[in-house]
């Protein structure tokens, strides 16, 4: 038999198509890194000559335009998704102020020299200059892959794109109906309504389903890609319906469950790495396709036209980028990075160009200045992005690091199989982002006549942790530990290993040798110095709303206490959650000027509180998606009391149906048989607790005399 294969050009087999599309995604970056150029630029050039206009292999068709579209959907959606809601809302009035003056001076000029130079209409010209106003973040996988995305300069770059691109695009059916004559008050009424319920829909309906499904829908991570996949999508299409482009609605999209998807867990690991490695770099090739170099010898008027486009967009964001420097005294570089991340056209000004020419109120000659503008804009944008990017990294990491007293090394322990995914996903939270250092897990087994069976077992959860640990691409490296007790298996693995953080599930039922000898946390707690973080979830961390922590008086003395301080820090930034703390006045002091003076910067909110008898007073403030952090002390230390000694029962009676952490702060004394603290030459240990027994039976007795009284 015989087959007969059409390789004619263009390429038409769907197959044949698709691996093409693929080896220029793989090799395109590689080849041009070796002369110094972006791997975004590559691809923009490697569609120049697949395309149509260059050696006519490939075919921009229906399949690369839908897959360019879900690219540039992609990039929307997760500048929405990584940035920073915290210092958004610190900094909005600076987007604001960024998106208008990156918007009214483009649009200025651009009108200006449109109307008295390219000689085109009143609206041709408005049109043609809100086109120099939007612009794409092109550029933004690259201030990513530096791990910029927090950075005000970025933030306020992603900020002001939402606002003139919105702007724009308003503008753009602004335009449209007046050409069409449909500019009525009923055209302005229905814009407004459709854009309203939109909104509505996207920002407080979406988050609500999405937080359900999370907490009630069993499935694997790939069901969850699916399901957020299919928001985004959802959105992008009310947007379409709602009267602007689809771009708008994939960005609300990345904003509205931005709180839901924290940056380090496997989900955003598969969001990231799909939208990368194939959709992004898809959009980045058709954007290349459309293109046509041959349109440089057709004349000089070609050129004419090309170099007004080139020089007025990149002018003016280039100004927009100066004017917010002196308003808000950014350095140069940071400067930069915002021109960079703002100077790139090819989305919304595609929008624009097709719909004018469409309308009869651009030539040729504007098509193809325009086409010549997004590649141009697209390189300078890349350049100048990916220079100053590395820049200001560098100028961060000489800086040092916010939280680093000793290299960070957290442990957890591996005991209930229920719970190894979620312990993973808080360690996962809590690391830093340096993703060589791994995660440790100790398995202990006692030493008995089934310990060898027992690490059989083990062995599938183990497998299972390092799974699902992979899929957040942190390293897990496993400990197996056969010895007396859990306990003391943990406390040598700790030893063993160097170990700062402890993190260890909440046991609900204690036996009655537990009863006898201790459970396994109090044991650990007596065996170790580390910070230990008890936890007791009862739906995905992603889902938490707030956070409440209760912090003890004299908790600023503990050695401790800016640890476990960063310990919240870094889960309410992953979870974009407000915390709220209660204590006494002076320890509040203390807590939020620690707070205001290290990053990240979180929403954090103080509040007095110094009954501690009136335990329940914490379980009516919490509702079913809030967090409950209970800070505690080890027995002697300056900021236990006798009253912390009974918080695990009171945990277990009035949050069992909460989610809440116990934490331990880290104490570093030498002997651990005398974990008397030293203050003012006193031993405050027995003395003080004694005290406090006094002090709870008199008010104890005086209670008792009041009731009698009545």
């Amino acid at each position: 038999m015989m087959f007969l294969f059409d390789i004619s050009l263009p390429f038409k087999d769907p197959v044949l198509v698709f691996s093409v599309v693929l080896f220029i995604i793989f090799f395109a970056p590689i080849v041009l890194k070796k002369f110094r150029i972006p791997g975004i630029i590559g691809l923009i050039i490697s569609g120049v000559i697949v395309g149509p206009n260059g050696f006519n292999l490939l075919l921009r068709n229906s399949g690369i335009v839908l897959f360019g579209t879900v690219g540039l959907l992609y990039i929307m959606f997760l500048a929405g998704l990584e940035i920073d809601l915290n210092d958004f809302k610190k900094n909005r009035n600076k987007s604001l102020i960024f998106g208008a003056l990156t918007f009214f001076i483009p649009l200025t000029l651009g009108s200006l020299v449109s109307y008295y130079v390219l000689h085109l209409s009143i609206q041709g010209s408005v049109l043609l200059a809100s086109m120099f106003a939007s612009h794409t973040l092109v550029s933004y996988p690259i201030a990513s892959k530096l791990g910029l995305t927090k950075k005000q300069a970025v933030t306020l770059a992603i900020g002001g794109t939402i606002i003139t691109d919105t702007a724009v695009l308003l503008l753009l059916a602004v335009i449209t109906g007046s050409v069409s004559g449909n500019l009525d008050s009923a055209f302005w009424v229905k814009l407004a309504i459709s854009l309203a319920i939109f909104g509505f829909i996207v920002l407080f309906i979406f988050p609500k389903v999405t937080r359900w499904f999370f907490k009630n829908v069993e499935g694997d991570g790939g069901a969850q890609y699916i399901f957020v996949l299919g928001m985004v999508f959802a959105a992008a299409f009310l947007s379409e319906v709602a009267g602007v482009e689809p771009i708008i609605g994939a960005f609300l999209a990345g904003l509205s469950l931005n709180r839901l998807i924290p940056h380090t867990s496997p989900l955003m690991n598969r969001i990231e790495f799909i939208g990368n490695t194939l959709f992004i770099p898809f959009f980045l090739i058709s954007v290349g396709m459309i293109v046509d170099i041959k349109v440089l010898f057709n004349g000089y008027q070609a050129l004419f036209v090309a170099g007004v486009l080139i020089v007025l967009a990149l002018s003016t964001k280039w100004v927009a980028a100066f004017i917010t420097q002196k308003i808000f005294k950014f350095s140069s570089i940071e400067r930069n990075l915002i021109f960079g991340l703002s100077s790139s056209h090819a989305a919304a000004t595609l929008a624009v160009i097709l719909v004018g020419f469409d309308l009869k109120l651009f030539d040729e000659a504007i098509l193809n200045g325009t086409i010549l503008l997004i590649l141009v804009t697209c390189m300078v944008s890349s350049f100048v992005t990916e220079s100053a990017g590395r820049k200001l990294a560098i100028a961060e990491s000489k800086g040092g690091a916010e939280y680093h007293e000793i290299e960070e090394r957290i442990l957890i322990a591996i005991t209930n199989p229920a719970s190894i995914e979620s312990k993973i996903d808080m360690a996962a939270m809590l690391k830093e982002s340096d993703k060589s250092q791994p995660i440790y897990a100790v398995s202990v087994v006692n030493d008995d006549e089934e310990a060898r069976d027992k690490l059989i077992q083990n062995k599938k959860m183990v497998e299972r942790a390092i799974k699902h640990a992979a899929s957040s691409e942190n390293k897990l490296e496993v400990v197996s530990r056969i010895d007396l007790n859990i306990a003391n298996g943990i406390a040598r693995a700790v030893k063993e290993l160097m170990i700062t953080e402890i993190i260890i599930g909440w046991h609900e039922k204690n036996t009655t040798t537990e009863k006898l000898f201790g459970t396994v946390l109090e044991n650990l707690v007596y065996r170790t110095d580390q910070m230990i973080v008890v936890t007791h979830t009862h739906q995905p961390l992603n889902t938490i709303k707030k956070i409440i922590v209760m912090v003890p008086p004299n908790a600023e003395l503990e050695i401790g206490f800016k640890r476990w301080i960063h310990m919240v820090k870094k889960l309410s930034k992953q979870i974009n959650s407000q915390v709220i703390f209660f204590g006494v006045s002076e320890s509040l002091q203390h807590l939020k000027k620690a707070v205001n003076e290290s990053k990240p910067g979180i929403d954090a909110d103080y509040k007095g509180f110094s009954d501690w008898d009136d335990f329940p007073f914490f379980s009516g403030q919490l509702k079913g998606d809030d967090l409950f952090i209970a800070i505690s002390a080890r027995r002697s230390t300056l900021s236990h009391t006798i009253f912390m000694d009974s918080i695990p029962k009171l945990l277990q009676k009035y949050f069992d149906k909460n989610n809440f952490m116990l934490v331990y702060p880290e104490q570093f004394s030498e002997d651990p048989e005398n974990r008397n603290l030293q203050l003012d030459g006193m031993t405050t240990s027995m003395i003080r607790e004694d005290l406090q027994r006094f002090n709870k039976i008199g008010k104890i007795l005086k209670g008792v005399i009041k009731w009698h009284r009545k």
